[in-house]
């Protein structure tokens, strides 16, 4: 199915993602750019800001990546980065069903109106 983003919260609808894809179902995600994310806007800037200083020492090309399009930071907590509710990660299958049955859209709001 196609799910809105807007005014959706950032985990609630990861979790709700993670299980259709899991289920098997195709899901859409649109306007990733209208997700909330709860608690204080100063709150979750200081927790964005402390996972951008996380780097690898030897190499830090190697990770970790920060996304910053909301997509890229949806898709990461539907991933499992940061969530609880998400996809298992060691399982080929499982990783083959998520790039089967999800994808991401911008939607350019001229595009809609």
């Amino acid at each position: 199915p196609l799910e809105g983003g807007q005014g959706h919260l950032l985990d609630r609808l990861a979790a709700i993602v993670a299980k259709q894809v899991l289920l098997g179902h195709k899901v859409v995600v649109v306007r990733c750019e209208g997700i909330n994310i709860s608690g204080n806007f100063y709150r979750n800037k200081l927790k964005y800001l402390a996972f951008l200083r996380k780097r690898m020492n030897t190499n830090p090309s190697r990770g970790p990546y920060h996304f910053r399009a909301p997509s890229r930071i949806f898709w990461r907590t539907v991933r499992g980065e940061g969530s609880f509710c998400s996809l298992p990660h060691g399982e080929a299958t499982r990783r083959a069903t998520l790039v089967a049955y999800w994808k991401l859209w911008k939607v350019c709001s001229d595009c809609l109106n």
